[in-house]
């Protein structure tokens, strides 16, 4: 049994990461889909979201992400607010899938905020996936979002030295998907030679 803090700064490529993982057998899950799923409509979050919030952050009655995104990262007393609501749901819901782990099983949680959160103790072992500056803003741009947007994300996160510093492994993602998938495969298969040479 093994469990794997998946981290990187945003638009580094973690998601493909954490897919390519997937499909080598580990149960991956993603923090921010359990923050999104923590706010959902009929939800206690919900509730306490708004209540925070206001009506300013709904879209067609579900709360507008990126709407509530803009507010917290300008205003760091909100976002401690929100992470009050989110953090200790989401925490529950990563504990439950730890002890429901099998004996062979491997879980790798997908955590963009791991430094930020000191979270790496909750962990066996740590990777970081990291590209260019330049491949994060074009990918995100890709996806959408304003230089403005971007900006204010990476500088709300913490530096690629930082996430390194608690990291096992490294994977470089600035090639192609192929590149990626080959490191993270190199990845799965030493830690299935240690799980051998014990």
């Amino acid at each position: 049994m093994r469990v794997i803090g998946l981290t990187g700064g945003i638009g580094s490529g973690k998601s493909l990461a954490a897919e390519y993982f997937a499909d080598l057998g580990a149960l991956v899950i993603d923090a921010d889909q359990l923050a999104r799923a923590a706010i959902e409509r009929g939800s206690a979050g919900f509730d306490e979201v708004v209540m925070i919030f206001g009506d300013s952050i709904l879209k067609n009655g579900d709360i507008d992400r990126r709407a509530l995104g803009e507010l917290v990262f300008k205003d760091s007393s909100l976002k401690a607010k929100l992470e009050g609501v989110i953090h200790p749901w989401i925490r529950n819901e990563f504990e439950e899938a730890v002890a429901s782990l099998k004996e062979n099983e491997t879980l790798v949680y997908e955590i963009p905020l791991l430094f930020e959160t000191k979270a790496q103790d909750r962990f066996d072992l740590v990777i970081t996936v990291e590209a260019s500056m330049e491949n994060r803003i074009a990918r995100l741009r890709a996806k959408g979002l304003h230089i403005s947007e971007i900006e204010a994300r990476i500088a709300a996160q913490a530096s690629r030295e930082q996430r390194e510093s608690i990291a096992d492994f490294l994977i470089e993602n600035d090639g192609d998907q192929d590149e990626l998938l080959r490191k993270v495969e190199n990845i799965w298969d030493e830690l299935a030679d240690r799980d051998l040479k014990k």
